[in-house]
Protein backbone atom coordinates (compact mmCIF):
# COMPACT_ATOMS: atom_id res chain seq x y z
CA UNK A 1 0.00 0.00 0.00
CA UNK A 2 1.18 3.34 -0.81
CA UNK A 3 1.95 5.85 2.13
CA UNK A 4 1.04 9.66 1.73
CA UNK A 5 4.39 10.44 1.76
CA UNK A 6 4.42 7.60 -1.53
CA UNK A 7 1.81 8.93 -3.38
CA UNK A 8 2.90 12.29 -3.26
CA UNK A 9 6.36 11.66 -4.53
CA UNK A 10 4.30 9.73 -7.51
CA UNK A 11 2.18 12.24 -8.40
CA UNK A 12 4.96 14.71 -8.68
CA UNK A 13 6.95 12.01 -11.01
CA UNK A 14 4.25 10.98 -13.14
CA UNK A 15 2.81 14.65 -13.90
CA UNK A 16 6.57 15.20 -15.57
CA UNK A 17 6.51 12.49 -17.34
CA UNK A 18 3.40 12.58 -18.89
CA UNK A 19 3.50 16.66 -19.68
CA UNK A 20 7.26 16.28 -20.88
CA UNK A 21 7.71 13.31 -22.35
CA UNK A 22 4.29 11.71 -23.41
CA UNK A 23 3.07 15.27 -24.02
CA UNK A 24 -0.32 14.23 -21.95
CA UNK A 25 -1.47 17.22 -20.17
CA UNK A 26 -4.44 15.86 -18.95
CA UNK A 27 -2.66 15.08 -15.53
CA UNK A 28 -2.77 18.40 -14.65
CA UNK A 29 -6.47 18.58 -14.05
CA UNK A 30 -5.83 15.33 -11.84
CA UNK A 31 -2.71 16.65 -9.48
CA UNK A 32 -2.88 20.30 -10.01
CA UNK A 33 -4.98 22.44 -8.30
CA UNK A 34 -7.10 24.34 -10.86
CA UNK A 35 -7.54 27.78 -8.96
CA UNK A 36 -3.95 28.46 -7.54
CA UNK A 37 -1.50 26.84 -8.87
CA UNK A 38 1.93 28.92 -8.27
CA UNK A 39 4.52 29.19 -10.16
CA UNK A 40 8.37 29.61 -9.92
CA UNK A 41 9.81 28.99 -13.20
CA UNK A 42 10.40 32.81 -15.04
CA UNK A 43 9.97 31.18 -18.40
CA UNK A 44 5.60 29.91 -16.84
CA UNK A 45 2.86 32.06 -15.87
CA UNK A 46 0.97 30.83 -12.99
CA UNK A 47 -2.17 28.52 -13.18
CA UNK A 48 -2.70 25.01 -14.56
CA UNK A 49 -3.91 26.38 -17.76
CA UNK A 50 -0.66 28.21 -18.35
CA UNK A 51 1.39 24.78 -17.35
CA UNK A 52 -0.74 22.97 -20.11
CA UNK A 53 0.15 25.53 -22.60
CA UNK A 54 4.06 26.05 -21.77
CA UNK A 55 4.48 21.64 -21.72
CA UNK A 56 2.65 21.41 -24.35
CA UNK A 57 4.89 24.31 -26.42
CA UNK A 58 7.88 22.38 -24.91
CA UNK A 59 6.55 18.95 -26.71
CA UNK A 60 6.29 20.66 -29.51
CA UNK A 61 9.54 21.87 -29.85
CA UNK A 62 11.54 19.01 -27.93
CA UNK A 63 9.19 15.70 -29.46
CA UNK A 64 11.98 13.46 -28.22
CA UNK A 65 12.90 14.71 -24.89
CA UNK A 66 13.69 12.16 -22.29
CA UNK A 67 13.25 12.64 -18.68
CA UNK A 68 15.29 10.11 -16.05
CA UNK A 69 14.15 11.19 -11.98
CA UNK A 70 17.42 10.01 -10.17
CA UNK A 71 16.12 11.02 -6.13
CA UNK A 72 13.06 12.32 -4.40
CA UNK A 73 12.67 13.56 -1.46
CA UNK A 74 9.29 14.21 0.55
CA UNK A 75 9.33 16.13 3.17
CA UNK A 76 5.84 17.22 4.62
CA UNK A 77 4.13 18.77 1.79
CA UNK A 78 7.15 19.39 -0.34
CA UNK A 79 8.73 16.94 -2.81
CA UNK A 80 12.04 17.35 -4.41
CA UNK A 81 13.17 15.53 -7.33
CA UNK A 82 16.55 15.91 -9.04
CA UNK A 83 16.40 14.31 -12.39
CA UNK A 84 18.45 14.57 -15.67
CA UNK A 85 16.24 15.61 -19.18
CA UNK A 86 17.18 15.55 -22.45
CA UNK A 87 15.65 17.53 -24.68
CA UNK A 88 17.65 16.43 -27.75
CA UNK A 89 18.83 13.17 -27.82
CA UNK A 90 22.57 12.64 -28.07
CA UNK A 91 23.18 15.93 -26.01
CA UNK A 92 24.42 15.68 -22.32
CA UNK A 93 21.26 16.97 -21.90
CA UNK A 94 20.13 19.04 -18.24
CA UNK A 95 20.67 18.78 -14.18
CA UNK A 96 17.31 19.78 -13.10
CA UNK A 97 15.93 19.96 -9.46
CA UNK A 98 11.61 20.48 -9.54
CA UNK A 99 10.22 20.98 -6.08
CA UNK A 100 6.59 20.83 -5.76
CA UNK A 101 4.10 21.61 -2.46
CA UNK A 102 1.16 20.10 -2.09
CA UNK A 103 -2.46 21.38 -0.52
CA UNK A 104 -4.99 19.13 -0.04
CA UNK A 105 -3.72 16.16 -1.60
CA UNK A 106 -2.66 18.45 -5.54
CA UNK A 107 0.09 20.19 -6.24
CA UNK A 108 -0.04 24.08 -5.44
CA UNK A 109 3.05 25.68 -5.69
CA UNK A 110 6.86 24.82 -8.22
CA UNK A 111 10.18 26.04 -7.58
CA UNK A 112 13.14 24.79 -10.28
CA UNK A 113 16.50 25.15 -10.66
CA UNK A 114 17.90 24.46 -14.64
CA UNK A 115 21.37 23.91 -15.30
CA UNK A 116 22.86 22.51 -18.83
CA UNK A 117 25.34 19.69 -18.25
CA UNK A 118 29.05 20.34 -18.82
CA UNK A 119 31.26 18.11 -21.00
CA UNK A 120 33.59 18.10 -18.29
CA UNK A 121 33.82 18.79 -14.44
CA UNK A 122 36.42 19.95 -12.43
CA UNK A 123 36.02 16.78 -9.98
CA UNK A 124 35.89 14.20 -12.97
CA UNK A 125 32.53 13.03 -11.43
CA UNK A 126 29.23 13.52 -13.64
CA UNK A 127 26.39 15.70 -12.01
CA UNK A 128 23.70 11.93 -11.37
CA UNK A 129 25.73 9.47 -10.15
CA UNK A 130 25.76 7.93 -6.53
CA UNK A 131 29.43 7.51 -5.55
CA UNK A 132 29.42 7.00 -1.76
CA UNK A 133 28.31 3.55 -0.26
CA UNK A 134 26.17 2.07 -0.56
CA UNK A 135 25.64 3.34 -4.19
CA UNK A 136 21.49 3.88 -4.48
CA UNK A 137 20.04 6.35 -4.82
CA UNK A 138 17.12 6.03 -3.15
CA UNK A 139 16.43 7.22 0.99
CA UNK A 140 17.76 5.70 3.38
CA UNK A 141 18.08 6.28 6.99
CA UNK A 142 15.32 7.78 7.43
CA UNK A 143 15.05 8.07 11.44
CA UNK A 144 17.90 10.15 11.15
CA UNK A 145 15.75 12.88 8.78
CA UNK A 146 15.20 15.54 11.55
CA UNK A 147 19.18 15.34 12.74
CA UNK A 148 20.59 15.57 9.59
CA UNK A 149 18.73 18.31 8.20
CA UNK A 150 19.80 20.46 11.53
CA UNK A 151 23.50 19.04 10.94
CA UNK A 152 23.24 20.32 6.97
CA UNK A 153 21.66 23.46 8.01
CA UNK A 154 24.23 24.35 10.23
CA UNK A 155 26.91 23.68 7.80
CA UNK A 156 25.16 25.75 5.39
CA UNK A 157 25.05 28.56 7.59
CA UNK A 158 28.70 28.31 8.66
CA UNK A 159 30.42 27.59 5.38
CA UNK A 160 28.07 29.52 3.00
CA UNK A 161 26.50 32.47 5.15
CA UNK A 162 29.18 33.10 7.19
CA UNK A 163 31.93 31.96 5.41
CA UNK A 164 33.68 30.20 7.57
CA UNK A 165 35.99 26.88 5.93
CA UNK A 166 36.80 25.26 9.26
CA UNK A 167 33.26 23.84 8.92
CA UNK A 168 34.84 21.46 6.73
CA UNK A 169 36.72 20.01 8.62
CA UNK A 170 34.21 19.41 11.38
CA UNK A 171 30.90 18.52 9.14
CA UNK A 172 32.76 16.66 5.53
CA UNK A 173 34.00 13.22 5.54
CA UNK A 174 37.17 12.44 4.61
CA UNK A 175 35.28 10.32 1.55
CA UNK A 176 33.90 13.24 0.62
CA UNK A 177 32.45 13.30 -3.55
CA UNK A 178 31.83 16.59 -5.54
CA UNK A 179 29.24 16.31 -8.25
CA UNK A 180 28.94 20.25 -8.52
CA UNK A 181 30.56 20.87 -12.14
CA UNK A 182 33.03 23.55 -11.09
CA UNK A 183 34.31 21.93 -7.90
CA UNK A 184 37.43 20.20 -7.06
CA UNK A 185 36.53 16.00 -5.45
CA UNK A 186 37.10 15.81 -1.98
CA UNK A 187 37.26 17.77 1.34
CA UNK A 188 40.69 19.66 0.55
CA UNK A 189 39.04 20.42 -3.35
CA UNK A 190 36.05 21.53 -1.56
CA UNK A 191 38.06 23.86 0.85
CA UNK A 192 40.33 25.04 -1.78
CA UNK A 193 37.99 26.17 -4.31
CA UNK A 194 35.04 27.93 -1.72
CA UNK A 195 38.29 29.56 -0.25
CA UNK A 196 39.32 31.04 -3.87
CA UNK A 197 35.43 32.43 -4.68
CA UNK A 198 35.94 33.73 -1.12
CA UNK A 199 38.84 35.64 -2.17
CA UNK A 200 37.30 36.60 -5.54
CA UNK A 201 33.96 37.97 -3.76
CA UNK A 202 34.48 38.83 -0.46
CA UNK A 203 31.07 41.03 -0.56
CA UNK A 204 29.18 37.53 -1.56
CA UNK A 205 26.18 36.37 0.11
CA UNK A 206 23.91 33.15 0.43
CA UNK A 207 20.74 33.34 1.47
CA UNK A 208 18.95 30.12 2.60
CA UNK A 209 15.19 29.85 1.77
CA UNK A 210 14.25 26.47 2.46
CA UNK A 211 15.64 23.61 3.61
CA UNK A 212 14.24 20.07 2.68
CA UNK A 213 15.15 16.60 3.82
CA UNK A 214 14.67 13.04 3.97
CA UNK A 215 16.75 9.95 5.45
CA UNK A 216 20.09 10.82 4.47
CA UNK A 217 19.21 13.10 1.95
CA UNK A 218 18.54 17.30 2.55
CA UNK A 219 18.62 19.43 0.06
CA UNK A 220 18.87 23.13 0.79
CA UNK A 221 17.45 25.94 -1.79
CA UNK A 222 19.18 29.35 -1.79
CA UNK A 223 19.65 33.18 -3.04
CA UNK A 224 23.51 32.67 -4.03
CA UNK A 225 24.54 36.86 -5.02
CA UNK A 226 28.64 36.87 -6.27
CA UNK A 227 27.92 41.17 -5.84
CA UNK A 228 25.69 43.48 -3.91
CA UNK A 229 23.58 44.62 -6.34
CA UNK A 230 23.01 41.48 -8.60
CA UNK A 231 20.25 39.68 -9.14
CA UNK A 232 22.47 36.52 -8.84
CA UNK A 233 21.53 32.98 -8.75
CA UNK A 234 19.10 30.18 -7.81
CA UNK A 235 20.71 27.65 -6.18
CA UNK A 236 19.93 23.81 -5.18
CA UNK A 237 22.27 21.93 -2.95
CA UNK A 238 21.71 18.75 -2.57
CA UNK A 239 24.02 16.85 0.80
CA UNK A 240 23.74 12.75 1.59
CA UNK A 241 24.86 12.68 5.30
CA UNK A 242 26.31 8.98 6.71
CA UNK A 243 27.84 8.55 9.92
CA UNK A 244 27.08 12.15 10.65
CA UNK A 245 29.42 13.38 7.94
CA UNK A 246 28.29 14.86 4.59
CA UNK A 247 30.10 12.60 2.23
CA UNK A 248 28.16 13.53 -1.33
CA UNK A 249 27.48 16.94 -2.98
CA UNK A 250 24.81 17.77 -5.96
CA UNK A 251 23.94 21.01 -7.10
CA UNK A 252 22.52 23.41 -10.37
CA UNK A 253 22.29 26.84 -10.55
CA UNK A 254 20.18 28.82 -12.37
CA UNK A 255 20.86 32.20 -13.47
CA UNK A 256 17.88 35.02 -11.70
CA UNK A 257 16.49 36.74 -15.24
CA UNK A 258 15.75 40.11 -15.67
CA UNK A 259 11.77 39.78 -16.40
CA UNK A 260 9.58 36.75 -15.68
CA UNK A 261 6.31 35.07 -16.92
CA UNK A 262 5.50 35.42 -13.34
CA UNK A 263 6.13 37.92 -10.37
CA UNK A 264 6.67 35.19 -7.92
CA UNK A 265 10.69 35.35 -8.19
CA UNK A 266 12.44 31.98 -7.98
CA UNK A 267 12.47 32.20 -4.79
Amino acid sequence: MLTVRDSKAQLAQQLLHDVFVLGDTAIVDRVVRPDSYIQHNPLAPDGADALKNFSGAMRQQFPQAAFEPRRIITDGDLVLLHSRYVMVPGTPGLAVFDLFRFQDGKIAEHWDVIQEVPATTASGNDMFATLSEPRTDAVGQRWFTAYHKELVTAFVDQLLVRKDLTAIDAYVGADYHEHSPNISDGAAGLKADLGSYFDKFPQSSVTPKRVIAEGDLVAVHSHYVDTPGERGRSVIDLFRVRDARIVEHWSSEQAVPETAANDNTMF
